[in-house]
């Protein structure tokens, strides 16, 4: 356990009811409410004399936490990294795609080993590829109402507003508004299966704020596939769409003399829209990927794909700097704070193969950051190949400032039915 023994190390003494032990690497005591005439919680007790006798040893369902050796078999049944049952709307991997049998080969060398040449070959290829893509994105930076309050506050600092601007969520609940969550994988998340949307045949919306790499692409396939696709083989209709058709002829031309035929859905789709803030391309995976054919059409596959993601990295490795200037901060705590990490690990931009260190020597900082985002913008383009082939009208636009976060790219999708939106990739 990377803690020491209990000391108070000129920090004073643990909070009244809390545990004596001092945690080293976080350099405070720690937190955990102790038991009535104990010193240390159950984690850290074997720091305590008169309980030195008992073992304590790593769960075995998660080796994060340790308990009793003599307690073990009482612990397993309560220990909240046990398996537990699963709900309906869980089916293993159905969001996952198809296994392809053209995997990438497991020992991939880190693009820090790559020759100039293999480099050169592979930009080139990126280039050749991105060619006719639109790289200037629109604007459209908009602000819900129920965050003009707390943006205008004077006793908000540069920091506070940040994160008002990334934790807007909830902010706009309704008071009579339904919100349930559900603890699961999107990977195995079948949205037909929940009782609400199976019961009312409710149509949906995805909303996803910073979905993380291959998450989006998991997201996209659970709403254009998993519930889309079902909803169209069952064949049935809305609720409202069956109740505009039972009507008597009488009865509909008095709502359309009331104005409230507009009301009643002519089309109705399972999915009404997607939006969708993309983050961490570096975090994505060839098997999960929904853009699979844009790139085989490309001439690209797996291992292209294996080393576009690492490289989109790239976009970000001057964000330091970037942030240092454009806000006017000088202490390492406010730049960690306005860098726009805290959100990822490490905010998604730096992996250890692909730091700015280890990069290729014959580019400069400005045109590793351009080949990056290139990066994002094909992995991101063949998502919006996906959703067209599948009856959407996509596009990408920057929804926020890079200086709230240099993930600022937004994926929108409406049905080709509906109102199409005015960026298009």
């Amino acid at each position: 356990m990377a803690a020491s023994a209990p000391t108070p190390h000129g920090t004073g003494f643990p909070a009244e009811g809390r545990c004596g032990y001092y945690v080293e690497k976080k350099k405070r005591f720690c937190r955990m409410v102790v038991a009535a005439g104990k010193r240390f919680c159950g984690e850290h007790a074997g720091a305590a004399e008169e309980e030195n006798a008992r073992k304590r040893i790593l769960c075995p369902l998660d080796p994060k936490h340790t308990v009793y050796e003599d307690q073990l078999a009482k612990h397993l049944k309560k220990c909240n990294s046990r398996e537990k049952p699963k709900p309906d709307f869980f089916i293993q991997d159905i969001n996952a795609g198809l296994k392809d049998e053209t995997e990438i080969p497991e020992q991939l060398v880190p693009i820090s080993f790559l020759s100039e040449e293999q480099m050169e070959n592979l930009i080139k290829k990126l280039r050749k590829a991105s060619e006719g893509l639109n790289s200037t994105l629109k604007d459209q930076i908009m602000s819900h109402p129920a965050l003009h309050d707390a943006l205008n506050d004077p006793k908000n600092g540069d920091s506070a507003t940040k994160h008002l601007k990334q934790q807007v969520d909830g902010k706009h609940r309704k008071k009579n508004s339904v919100f349930e969550r559900l603890q699961i994988d999107i990977q195995h998340l079948c949205l037909n299966k929940i009782p609400l949307l199976s019961k009312e045949k409710l149509p949906v919306v995805g909303i996803g704020k910073h979905l993380c790499g291959v998450a989006t692409d998991l997201a996209l396939r659970c709403l254009v596939e998993t519930y889309a696709a079902s909803c169209e083989e069952r064949n049935e209709e809305p609720l409202a769409k069956r109740v505009k058709n039972d009507k008597t002829e009488k009865e509909i031309n008095t709502l359309a003399k009331e104005g409230n035929e507009k009301n009643i859905p002519e089309k109705w789709t399972p999915v009404a829209g997607i939006v969708i803030a993309l983050c961490c391309h570096h975090r994505c995976d060839w098997r999960h990927y929904v853009g699979k054919e844009y790139f085989r059409a490309l001439g690209l596959g797996a291992v292209e794909f294996h080393y576009f993601q690492r490289m989109s990295s790239w976009a970000t490795c001057g964000m330091q700097k970037t942030s240092l200037e454009a806000s006017n901060i000088s202490t390492k705590r406010k730049d960690k704070q306005n860098d726009g990490s805290e959100e990822h690990d490490d905010g998604g931009y730096r992996i250890t193969d692909d730091s700015t260190e280890s990069l290729p020597g014959f580019l400069n900082v400005e045109e590793k950051k351009k080949i990056g985002h290139l990066c994002k913008l094909l992995i991101d383009q063949g998502r919006i190949n996906y959703l067209q082939q599948k009856g959407f009208n996509p596009a990408l636009q920057y929804y926020t400032d890079p200086l709230v976060s240099l993930e600022n790219v937004l994926l929108t999708a409406l049905p080709n039915h509906s109102s199409s939106p005015e960026t298009t990739a």
